[in-house]
């Protein structure tokens, strides 16, 4: 079956109106970024805007959007209900089968009434499939059916988690994707922590951040003024890595922003470069608003290099982004051995660019949000194979949050199950470098 033949509409004649009934415009959606991720491999966020086009509300759009990234957060779960109530298995991309899993996951997940979930999703399906829908998800809805407390991984993904890092952390993973992510602010002024830590009634991990359980984020105390920003609390640890500073400091694939942000608020002269025109334009707005300064160079890093080598580099380079699952459940369905492969690939490429400006003596931290070793210690090995000059500048337990201890060879390695009770963090390989002088 062919993407379009998925996607469209089903056949309209007399008795189908030209317009669709009330809600079904964002199941329609719904399922055209469940096939945009499923078969055709893009990024959730990416398909986004095709997919909601002509859907003028922006609460219509985001309902879309939750129900994808919900379908997607228990997609196996919901394909094994679907299983146990066909004579016969529904082929991956049967349109029956992604209409069922938009309907089973409102009325299971979202706590959408049934008889809602079900009628907003039968106008896109026709004829036999119609019937088939109808008939599974009322069976399934008589018959009790519920999901999985804790969302089970994909096969593939569970067992390359489990080879590499074993059962507990497989288990880690899938209560991490049960529930929403806190939101992590990173502070301009770490002095600011307590203050604004009280008034918003967060917790603190680190001087300089603060975790919320969740808010409407321009409402928050200083969003104006500029005084944070919202990052993952791993995210922050590359920059924090480097620390204060005075001299220059290159920022490699740095959109959209954050760890520009905490160099430059660090005291470094910061050099901020990425390909993405788009992702610029947030990087720009981000230090328009926090009253930061960074030079910001739109190249490919295959082709640019800098006029001079810099005191330190930072690269956070181009990955799987599987460590970022619990927010982008569509890594989960997308990434495979061979995207992996081609990643580390392109990471070997700008960690053997990258190290060729860095001033003797200086600093090269390598960053990766991915839970692939491929992508970090395997990364790393490599590295220091090929280039005899550089060696890991081992972290201190002290310049981590309590929980996350560095490796015993000096690197870190956040996974799930890292600051769980604090509602955990997002899945990172971080290597400080130094090279000889």
């Amino acid at each position: 079956m062919s993407s379009s033949a998925l996607t469209r509409p089903p056949n309209r004649n007399a008795n189908h109106p030209a317009a669709d009934p009330p809600g079904v415009p964002a199941r329609r959606a719904a399922l055209k970024l469940l096939d945009a991720v499923l078969r055709q491999g893009l990024p959730l966020e990416a398909a986004l805007d095709r997919a909601t086009q002509g859907i003028e509300r922006s609460d219509d759009r985001a309902l879309a959007h939750a129900i994808a990234a919900e379908a997607l957060r228990r997609l196996p779960d919901l394909d094994a209900l679907i299983d146990s109530a066909t004579r016969s298995r529904l082929p991956d991309d049967a349109k029956a089968r992604f209409a069922l899993r938009i309907a089973l996951v409102q009325a299971l997940a979202l706590g959408t009434p049934p008889h809602a979930a079900i009628s907003t999703v039968l106008p896109l399906v026709d004829g036999g499939p119609r019937k088939l829908v109808h008939g599974v998800f009322g069976t399934l809805m008589r018959g009790g059916a519920t999901l999985e407390e804790f969302p089970t991984l994909p096969e593939d993904v569970e067992a390359r988690w489990q080879n590499a890092w074993g059962e507990e952390k497989v288990a880690a993973a899938e209560r991490a994707i049960a529930v929403p992510p806190p939101l992590d602010l990173t502070l301009a002024d770490p002095a600011r922590t307590e203050e604004l830590t009280a008034e918003m009634g967060g917790l603190s991990l680190l001087p300089g951040h603060i975790r919320l359980a969740g808010a409407h984020v321009p409402e928050l105390p200083g969003f104006e003024e500029g005084a944070w920003w919202v990052q993952d609390i791993a995210a922050s640890l590359p920059a924090r890595l480097i620390g204060k500073g005075s001299g220059i400091v290159l920022d490699l694939c740095s959109a959209p922003g954050g760890k520009t942000m905490q160099l430059a608020s660090a005291g470094w002269s910061v050099v901020s470069v990425d390909s993405s025109e788009s992702r610029l334009a947030r990087l720009r707005d981000n230090l328009a608003r926090t009253h930061l300064a960074a030079e910001v160079i739109a190249a490919d890093l295959l082709k640019w290099s800098p006029a001079e080598p810099a005191d330190a580099v930072l690269l956070d380079a181009p990955c799987s982004a599987t460590g970022i699952f619990r927010r982008h459940p569509d890594v989960l369905h997308r990434v495979n051995p061979r995207v992996i492969a081609e990643m580390a690939r392109v990471q070997a490429q700008l960690l053997a660019r990258a190290a060729k400006w860095v001033k003797p003596g200086g600093m090269l931290v390598y960053a990766t949000c991915s839970l692939e070793k491929a992508e970090g210690e395997e990364q790393l090995m490599a590295f220091l194979a090929s280039q005899p000059d550089f060696a890991i500048d081992p972290v201190a337990v002290a310049e981590l949050p309590a929980g996350i201890v560095p490796h015993q060879r000096g690197w870190v390695r956040t996974l799930p199950g890292m600051l769980a009770e604090e509602g955990g963090c997002d899945g990172f390989f971080i290597a400080r470098l130094r090279r000889g002088g």
